[in-house]
């Protein structure tokens, strides 16, 4: 299990999209844990290795990837849990007392690097330079317009967060850029986009830094929203978006967006989302939930009472379940897919970012296969049958 488990390290390493390795419960008293991040170091990419000591001190050491696989052979066995975080999903290793291995997410993550092109500059998480690469600057004039960054382009104190959370989902957005058309306008839709910090970011870096042409459609049940999200468009000249209020289940389905985008959207809504993108075969979906309540009491499944009974962990339970669902019901449709933390846990508990890509090709026996995994999912959690969930969608 620990040779698997370096296998996907080592793999995720080479692909460049490692993010973050983290060996924790050692062996060694002296020893708390070590993390470990793909960082760019005087232009080049090594492994940072920082070990914390139960004295509070720390040992850091950069190793090349070259070296990586020797390091961490000697490494891995000393720890009884290890957590690798990446751009393409996560995985977890746990060993016990009696020596029971463990390994959570191989097969998902496995599949995800074998189609990752190798990308190291793209993906380095961190830099031990002492400037933060940041796409955006802060002087972007769409980030003074919303009220991010001051007059100076000074980002706002209070406003960090969502700055910092801006430009990592436009790391998420550059990483997905391989899958969208090389030429020609590009169709996007964010669904559900509220006041539309990504909507701005994402037509700002398509057509400011990208040179490419952008039609933008942004939509939400807030009237007042949508207008001073227009007004916002039109100060800036970004004549390409256009907001909308209304219901996105009415949206003309005669044309395929090229990447559909949903922010925290309420509940059911992200499944509305979902359900329209998937229906009209957008090539790239990318999604954050919100607020997963229309599970909560629907679970029926007696393994799972330990869980259920209690109301915190319930709630928790309901989120992991929704979003396995919902990438389960988007790979039935064609879509590889990926669940991955949308920027730091400290800027907000809403982290989790639904990625599907639409596969190139699809045989009617892999969806078949889809379907049936889809819908033995629905009746563990549901205890009955059920063609889809939630049955609202429909």
């Amino acid at each position: 299990m620990r040779e698997k488990l370096l296998s996907l390290v080592l793999d995720a390493l080479y692909a460049g999209a490692l993010r973050k390795l983290v060996l924790s419960k050692s062996e060694d008293s002296a020893v708390t844990r070590t993390v470990c991040r793909l960082c760019s170091h005087k232009g080049e990419p090594i492994l940072a290795m920082e070990t914390l000591l139960t004295d509070g001190k720390a040992l850091h050491k950069n190793v090349k990837p070259e070296d990586a696989e020797a390091e961490l052979s000697a490494l891995l066995p000393a720890y009884m849990q290890v957590n690798l975080v990446t751009s393409l999903g996560n995985a977890e290793y746990r060993r016990n007392k009696k020596g029971h291995e463990v390994l959570l997410g191989e097969k998902e993550l496995a599949r995800a690097l074998a189609s990752a092109t190798p990308s190291f500059a793209d993906a380095l998480s961190e830099s031990l330079d002492k400037s933060k690469n940041y796409i955006l600057s802060g002087n972007e004039p769409f980030l003074i317009c919303l009220g991010i960054s001051d007059k100076n382009g000074r980002v706002h104190d209070k406003r960090q967060a969502k700055f910092r959370q801006i430009n990592r989902f436009l790391e998420h957005v550059r990483d997905i850029e391989p899958h969208l058309p090389k030429d020609g306008t590009l169709l996007i839709y964010d669904l559900c986009c509220g006041k539309s910090y990504l909507s701005f970011a994402v037509y700002h870096y398509f057509t400011v830094l990208r040179g490419r042409k952008v039609e933008m459609l942004g939509m939400d049940l807030k009237a007042d929203c949508m207008a001073f999200c227009a007004d916002a468009a039109k100060k800036l000249g970004f004549d390409g978006m256009r907001f909308e209020t209304g219901d996105i289940r009415k949206i003309s389905r005669e044309r395929a967006p090229h990447l559909v985008l949903s922010l925290h959207a309420c509940d059911i809504a992200t499944d509305i989302v979902l359900h329209f993108a998937a229906s009209v075969r957008a090539g790239v979906i990318l999604s954050t939930p919100c607020c997963q309540h229309d599970m909560l009491g629907k679970i029926n499944t007696p393994a799972l009472r330990f869980v259920s009974d209690y109301p915190k962990l319930s709630g928790k339970l309901c989120e992991a379940l929704t979003d396995a669902l919902r990438l389960s019901r988007l790979r039935v449709h064609g879509y590889e897919t990926a669940a991955l933390e949308l920027t730091d846990p400290d800027d907000t508990p809403k982290n989790t970012l639904l990625r599907a890509v639409l596969r190139g090709s699809f045989t009617e026996a892999q969806r078949k296969r889809a379907e049936e995994e889809y819908h033995a999912a629905l009746r563990f959690v549901l205890g009955r049958e059920a063609k889809d969930y939630p049955e609202e969608i429909l």
